[in-house]
């Protein structure tokens, strides 16, 4: 009964992972501008999964410091969406989803900084493999310079809340966390467009815009993070990173699929996708397996 339980969330972890690729495509396809764009996501988000709460009655209740502190962080979620959908306008769904990816170099540099502990061999190797992936990407994609770096500050900013999340988690249910990041991050981008006059003719939206965007906050979003998070409890941390890592591998495909001739890159920019994913592949197994060795060589001294 365990196995059949463990293949469904290995089968939801896919599919969650499949959807979260999906959002690229999305990206593409709708026509307002980034900022107006991740507005309406986050507000279609959060309504979601407050009727979701409201659903299965789970209480919302959180102290006023954790508030402060989800709100706070919401400003880092709405600016990584941002800066990612303004990657793919800036360039391509390709080119901002391998960006992403190095979502594991900076969290690789900043974990350790942020909880004052050693940065390991491994992380410093697969960050120097990550840096050459991107540095071949900047060399043979110059016309995308400005999506290349839209994306990389996309990576940074998600590396960031992840990590602040990672410690938030040990005290709250993950989909609460998402809750009060989503009215931070519709907060903030408000005061943002109020004062940069964004609430203009730019977030008017045609059927196909309204369409995509209900897609991308009700499936993409609240869907995907609550079922995410579901498969947690069936699946090792170290797995749900390794399927993860697909989500770029899935977007890309999706994206010939869907917009064909116009993703074609240079063979330049292949070569240093693969170098780059291939390091973020290998990191979880590599720290995995160094884990196991250490483990099994303080059972053997003990």
């Amino acid at each position: 009964m365990s196995g059949l339980s463990e293949n469904r969330s290995l089968l939801i972890l896919h599919a969650t992972v499949f959807v979260w690729g999906f959002t690229g495509i999305l990206g593409a396809l709708i026509s307002i501008p980034s900022v107006q764009l991740v507005w309406y996501r986050v507000l279609i988000a959060f309504i979601t999964l407050y009727i979701y709460f409201k659903a299965t009655g789970t209480s919302l209740q959180v102290s006023r410091e954790a508030f402060f502190k989800l709100f706070f962080t919401g400003a880092i979620v709405g600016g990584h969406w941002i800066l990612f959908f303004q990657s793919i306008k800036l360039s391509t769904v390709s080119v901002g989803l391998v960006c992403l990816s190095s979502l594991t170099l900076f969290t690789a540099i900043l974990e350790p900084l942020m909880k004052k502990t050693r940065i390991s061999g491994i992380e410093i190797l697969t960050g120097l493999m990550i840096i050459t992936g991107i540095y071949m990407i900047f060399k043979f994609e110059t016309r995308y310079t400005s999506g290349i770096i839209c994306g990389l500050l996309a990576a940074f900013c998600g590396s960031l809340f992840s990590i602040i999340n990672s410690k938030q988690v040990q005290n709250r249910p993950a989909p609460i966390i998402s809750f009060y990041e989503l009215i931070g991050a519709f907060v903030w981008i408000s005061v943002y467009l109020y004062y940069q006059d964004g609430f203009d003719a730019s977030m008017k939206l045609n059927l196909p815009d309204l369409t995509y965007l209900l897609i991308l906050g009700t499936i993409c979003t609240s869907v995907a993070y609550v079922a995410g998070v579901s498969v947690m409890k069936q699946l090792s941390a170290f797995r749900v990173a390794l399927i993860t890592n697909l989500e770029p591998i899935y977007g890309i495909a999706l994206a010939f699929l869907f917009f064909g001739k116009k993703e074609a890159m240079t063979a330049g920019f292949y070569a240093g996708a693969t170098i780059l994913m291939a390091s973020i592949f290998l990191y979880p197994y590599v720290k995995n397996t160094a884990l196991k060795r250490k483990q099994a060589r303080h059972a053997r001294q003990s």
